[in-house]
């Protein structure tokens, strides 16, 4: 911690001067694999979280003896899985086949296919990159959200995403299983509050 000097304000007839603790800021930690390209094909496991862990998108329903537990989404978490959809159905090379949207996370497994050929055979450019599928669905979320609200344009989402590269179908078989079970262990989930 610093002490610094914060201001010097002239208040009525005098000076106060406001010296104040400050904490620093802290540094980001690059959360990407180094010298990785996201831009080349590939199969990806993401979560992107809600700020605060803000229950937003969705509430489970449906437990006890008979009831496998389900997400109900909200009006917000509509908008996302309209947004992933449309990602999806609109994006050559981008395909999202497993996804769950949960009260306050999203997970998915985004394939990108980027080497798609044109009609000459060369392969395409201004493919997207992983960041820039989760920014599209990020970014337009977020406007939905602001609509919603009636407010100026303003996020819900955390600012960074998680993500993981998937090396084999054992793995891919793996998370999708976790994805597919994920709302039935809700109430273990490192991301219910």
């Amino acid at each position: 911690m610093n002490v610094k000097t914060a201001a010097l304000w002239e208040w009525g007839c005098g000076f106060v001067v406001v010296v104040g603790i400050m904490n620093e800021l802290p540094v980001r930690k690059n959360i990407r694999l180094q010298g990785y390209d996201y831009s080349k094909d590939g199969h990806y496991f993401v979560t992107v979280c809600v700020k605060n862990k803000h229950e937003l998108l969705g509430h489970i329903v449906g437990s006890g003896f008979h009831a496998r537990p389900s997400i109900a989404l909200t009006d917000l978490g509509i908008e996302v899985q309209k947004s992933i959809e449309y990602i999806c159905a609109n994006t050559k090379g981008i395909d999202i086949p497993q996804y769950v949207i949960m009260p306050n996370h999203v997970h998915m497994i985004i394939i990108l296919n980027t080497a798609e050929r044109n009609e000459e055979g060369t392969v395409g450019h201004g493919s997207p990159t992983l960041q820039a599928v989760v920014g599209r669905i990020k970014s337009y979320t977020a406007k939905k959200w602001s609509e919603m609200c009636n407010t100026k344009y303003d996020t819900f989402w955390q600012p960074r995403f998680y993500d993981h590269i998937i090396r084999g179908e054992s793995e891919y078989n793996r998370i999708r299983q976790y994805i597919n079970e994920n709302p039935a262990n809700w109430h273990e989930d490192e991301y219910n509050v």
